[in-house]
């Protein structure tokens, strides 16, 4: 599965379209303008995102094409251009758009009291939103796009951790490692879910179709630490069920460690 990378657009014109319904000089005006006057448009860029966002859900992100969305908009190519200046963008603009689809509490809005539960709840969410969209595990978010959405998990996290004492350089230091451990666990959990879907073929099943690999091929004597706990029955769990419980365990060793820091 081929990977995209988000933060590949114009700065200026990106931006603009990020914000677009948060400050008083909208994208859609600019829309209107190159248009030109008189002409009343039959969309928006809320609906040009919306309508990509759903292509990739039902049919993978590489439906989600400037050609393939102006067929499912009924609109020519050169006129959904004028909404959005080219596929970097509206990569950046479908990605924000489902990050801020997460329900994570703003600045004096009620949440949960104890800090860990805030980052359970982040958690939760974040997860809850790569199995929505699958194809967001396709996406690399190394230049995220720096809209709202983004921003958004970036404020909750960093109020979740303003209260334990922390200094300044810490609390971020300890909000990006939970955002890099929660982000990259829910991506690897989509993408597995996304390649059971397109081979249909689960991953237990595949493992199972290479057990020669224990009857001819495995040297115990070249991997005693794995035959020790193969002997331990480690090795019960289904691959979901391992990948969950990894999971877990990785989170409340994170959060511990930060808890510890902070005492």
């Amino acid at each position: 599965m081929s990977e995209r990378r988000s933060g590949e657009g114009q700065p200026d014109k990106t931006l603009a379209l990020l914000w677009r319904n948060h400050s008083n000089s909208t994208a859609d005006e600019s829309v209107d303008r190159k248009r030109g006057a008189g002409r009343r448009p039959s969309l928006n860029v809320d609906d040009v995102v919306q309508a990509g966002i759903q292509l990739a859900d039902d049919q993978g992100l590489a439906a989600a094409s400037m050609g393939g969305l102006a067929k499912e908009l009924g609109v020519g190519t050169m006129t959904l251009y004028t909404y959005v200046p080219s596929k970097d963008e509206l990569l950046d603009l479908m990605v924000d758009q489902v990050l801020g689809e997460r329900e994570l509490p703003g600045p004096g809005e009620p949440r949960p009291e104890d800090w860990r539960e805030q980052v359970e709840l982040y958690s939760r969410q974040t997860r809850a939103m790569f199995q929505r969209h699958l194809w967001l595990s396709q996406v690399s978010t190394i230049r995220p796009p720096v809209g709202p959405g983004m921003l958004a998990g970036r404020e909750y996290l960093l109020s979740a951790l303003l209260g334990l004492g922390l200094g300044a350089l810490e609390t971020n230091t300890a909000a990006l490692a939970i955002t890099t451990y929660v982000d990259s666990a829910a991506s690897l959990e989509a993408e597995s879910q996304l390649v059971e879907r397109a081979t249909g073929q689960s991953n237990d099943a595949w493992w199972y179709e290479r057990n020669d690999l224990w009857e001819t091929y495995f040297d115990v004597d070249r991997h005693p630490a794995m035959t020790t706990i193969w002997h331990a029955d480690g090795y019960q769990s289904s691959t979901r069920e391992a990948a969950a419980d990894s999971y877990r365990y990785g989170l409340d060793r994170l959060l511990d460690g930060i808890e510890n820091t902070a005492l």
